[in-house]
Parts: structure tokens; sequence; C-alpha cells
């Protein structure tokens, strides 16, 4: 009987099954590419600057795409649903029976800001007009984060800020509650008090001023500036304070002092420049040239070395500063002149308590008087100083979570509809912003990482619009007795 011939597939199905397959990674590697190009990233990625202040795009050219690509699915979509073990686990340490400490008089400014939507309320229709506003959305539910992108924010800003919220929700694990926050990250308020009269609308950024209804909330430096080496707030403090003691206060240079970023479209800091006269006005005027520090290391804008001057100015830049902390942290007479912006903690500086106002309208002959006082007041002046560095020493980190949780918790007591993240809204967590970081800004993440408190936040006083209303008027009374302590230079300016 004849033998059957062995049946054999057709010589081109193996090419052609190996087509399809090569053909469908193809596919999906295109798909991946074109789905990473859609995902938006609190670093940056896919995200243009903010049309209202405009930079120089984002670029990552470090990575290749598809590296990038998958980095940036793995950060955005699985990193904190499949969390791994590169954050410290945070376990909740027993409670405390303390009672809480009442929260520095300057929280009372949180009822201040909210009071325009204390008989409206919050609705969505507010979150929804203030988006063209806004940077990026915030959503807190059940203890979760949640980041809606709109626009780029300069360096790291986006970063540091979520991280902060991210370790509030971690210092205080289920007290935080739902919230809905439209957020920008540039430096200028925006929601003008007479354009939007009939409407306010809410938007917190890093500061705000008397024109204006934004919100001001803890800017990102808390945390660190790893652009410009600049340690988190609780560290940096320490080395400016260890910084200011290697100079006895007779040693220190009897002038004033400022170093800093004269380009920024500031008529202030322009204005300063022409001060810059050791012997006329008492002044000397550095001009901080940042491309050179990095180059350098930073070895000459450390902080801690620039405390070695009997008084120190404060100048806004292109709005509020974040210099103003690490200025007053010197404890050298702090001349400050007068601010239209004001940050979360500012509003609690007093005049010639906390520091000395130098007027806008006469700066270097203002700076001169000041020196000239100091001269002839060493005593008075060494303790104005004093006063501003034990100001800043209180406002440690278990102030400034303590800030976030009340502004938070009294916003939320004003929203009239419940946070739901919208569709295109992403959870973030500590894992995925580790996962975008850089070495550099893991390092900052690792410092400043929160873990449980034992004890509650300070407890927050009650509302008194009063109260606001005397200390404002203070402050301006004070401000125009030390302006007529120098007619002469007033006039002669004039």
């Amino acid at each position: 009987m004849a033998s059957r011939a062995t049946a054999r597939s057709p010589s081109y199905i193996l090419p052609s099954v190996v087509a399809l397959s090569l053909l469908s990674l193809v596919v999906v590697v295109y798909k991946v590419d074109d789905f990473a190009t859609q995902t938006k990233t609190l670093a940056g990625h896919n995200l243009d600057p903010t049309p209202w202040h405009l930079f120089p795009p984002k670029t990552f050219s470090d990575e290749t795409l598809h590296d990038r690509a998958y980095k940036l699915i793995h950060c955005s979509y699985l990193a904190c649903r499949y969390r791994n073990n590169d954050i410290p686990e945070r376990r909740r340490p027993p409670s405390s029976s303390a009672k809480a400490p009442e929260c520095p008089n300057f929280f009372r400014w949180i009822h201040h800001d909210l009071e325009p939507w204390a008989r409206t309320r919050i609705s969505a229709a507010h979150l929804e007009a203030a988006k063209q506003y806004a940077a990026f959305r915030v959503v807190i539910v059940g203890g979760k984060l949640y980041v809606d992108l709109y626009w780029a924010c300069v360096q790291s800003r986006a970063m540091f800020t979520i991280w902060g919220l991210l370790q509030l929700l971690a210092r205080y694990p289920d007290r935080v509650p739902d919230v809905d926050i439209m957020f920008d990250c540039m430096d200028k308020p925006i929601i003008n008090r007479t354009a939007h009269e009939s409407m306010p609308l809410p938007l917190f950024r890093y500061c705000t001023d008397e024109d204006h209804f934004d919100i001001p909330f803890p800017d990102w430096s808390f945390w660190g500036w790893p652009e410009l080496h600049i340690y988190p707030w609780n560290e940096q403090f320490r080395n400016i304070k260890r910084g200011s003691k290697e100079r006895s206060w007779r040693k220190k240079e009897p002038f004033a002092y400022w170093k800093g970023n004269p380009d920024v479209s500031s008529p202030v800091r322009t204005e300063l420049l022409n001060c810059n006269d050791t012997k006329m006005w008492r002044a000397q005027i550095m001009r901080q040239d940042w491309e050179a520090e990095a180059r350098a290391g930073y070895e000459q804008s450390k902080l801690s070395n620039q405390c070695n001057h009997r008084y120190k100015i404060y100048a806004e830049g292109y709005a509020w500063s974040v210099s103003l902390k690490y200025i007053v942290s010197c404890g050298s007479l702090t001349l400050i002149i007068t601010p239209q912006y004001e940050d979360f903690f500012s509003r609690g500086l007093i005049p010639r308590v906390n520091y000395w106002p130098i007027s806008p309208n006469a700066i270097c002959p203002s700076i001169k008087s000041a020196v000239d006082w100091g001269h002839g007041h060493q005593s008075e002046a060494k303790e104005i100083g004093q006063r501003g560095q034990d100001f800043m020493e209180s406002l440690s980190m278990d102030r400034v979570y303590d800030y976030m949780f009340h502004l938070i918790t009294e916003y939320s007591k004003l929203l009239d509809f419940k946070p739901v993240p919208p569709d295109s809204a992403l959870e973030v967590c500590a894992e995925s912003l580790v996962c975008l970081a850089d070495p550099k800004q893991i390092q900052f993440f690792k410092k400043t990482t929160a873990y449980p408190s034992a004890s509650p936040p300070c407890t927050l006083q009650s509302a008194d619009s009063n109260l606001i209303k005397r200390w404002r008027q203070k402050k301006k009374e004070i401000m125009k007795a030390v302006e007529d302590m120098n007619p002469k230079e007033r006039r002669r300016l004039n």
C-alpha cells in the first residue's frame, strides 16, 4: 500500500506571520508614541507656556522618543496603580492628647481672602469660568489627588506645588476635605476686583494684592528650588541662621545690601541700581547672573553667605519674590521697599517691629535715611532685625502645612457641589512624581517627605474683618511716620 505524503504548510505562511507580527509591533509602537505625545505631565511634557506670562518652552532632548513615550505612560498611568517602595512607608503615629496651639495671627487673613464667596458660595460655574486663567486644576477626593493640566509652569513650580499638597495629605491623613481648586503658577494676580466684581472667580496662586481676588497659597520653594540650588525651607532657614551668626552685629558691613536679578521688568529694581553707592546712599547693589552662578556651582550665591551686612534690602521683581523669606531670615535690619504684592505670610510682618519700610517713591534717599537711623539707634535696629528672624523661625513647615490645611478646609466649606475629578484629570501620587523627576528633584523630594502628624493642626481663629482693617490702618500710619522722618530727602528728590 502506497504511503501517504506528509502534509506541509505552504512556504509563504511563516514569512506572512513574521510580517504580520512586525506590522502589529509597528502599529503598537506608533500608538504608544502617539498616546505619549498627548499625555501632559507636571514636568511640562506636551504643554505650552502660560499665554499670560510667556517663557521659553521646556525641552526634553535627553531621552529618545520611545524611551520618553514609555516613561510618560508608566509615570502617568501605572505608577500610582502599581506602587513600589521608592517612598518610605508612612505609618500613623499614636495620637497625642495635647491641645492644639492657636494659629499665628496672620492666619486670620484666610477668612479675608475667602470673604468674596462667603454669601454666594462657589459653584461649578465659578470654577469653569476661572479655568481660563489657571495653569492646572487640583481635585482631592477621598484622600487621593488628581490634576488636570492646561499650561506649563516655569521650571519645576508645578511639580513642587503638587508635591507639597501630597505631603499635606500624608501629614494629615483622612483630615483633608474633598476639594476642587483652580491654580495659576505664575507671578502676577490676574482676577481684578473691578472687572470681576459681579462674579469673583476663585483662583489660587502664590501672591495677591488689594486690587485682586487671587487667593495666596504657599509657594513651591518651601519644598526647594533645585534649579537655583535653594534647599527646602526648614534646612535653608537653619543654614541662613547659622550664617547670620558668623559675624557679630558690630562686625557686619555698615551699609545696606541687595543682590538679585534686575532684568525682570521691575521698575523698583531698575531704580534700585541707581543706589549703588556706599558713600552717597549707604548701599551696595549687586547684579545676580544666574547662568554664571550655575556654571560656577552656585558658590557665590549661597543664601547663608549673604548675611554679612547690618541692613538687607527686599525689592519686588516682576511681582512678588520668594526672596523675602530668605532676606528677613538673616536677622539684619530688613529694608522692605513697600511692596504692591503680598504672599500668605508677609501680611504678618509689621513695620518697625519686624522690618523697616522704604518708600518706593524715594528709594535711594529712603535707604540712606534708614541706614543713618540704624547707625544712631543700633540697639533698636538690631532688635528689629532679630524679631524679623524670629518671625521667620516661627514659620516652620509645621505652620506652612497648617496654613495649607486651614485654607483648603475653609475653601471647601464654600463649595456648593461635590468635587469630582474631570475625565481629563490623572491621579498623582508621590511615586508618579518621583517617576518624572530628575535626580536633584528626587533628592529634594526625599528631604521633604512628610509623615502622619501625632498632633492636630493649630486652631484657626474666627473671622474678624474689623481686626484686619485695624492692622492695615496701623501699618499705613507707621509707614507714613517713617516717611515723615525724612522730609528733606523727599523734597530734594521731587
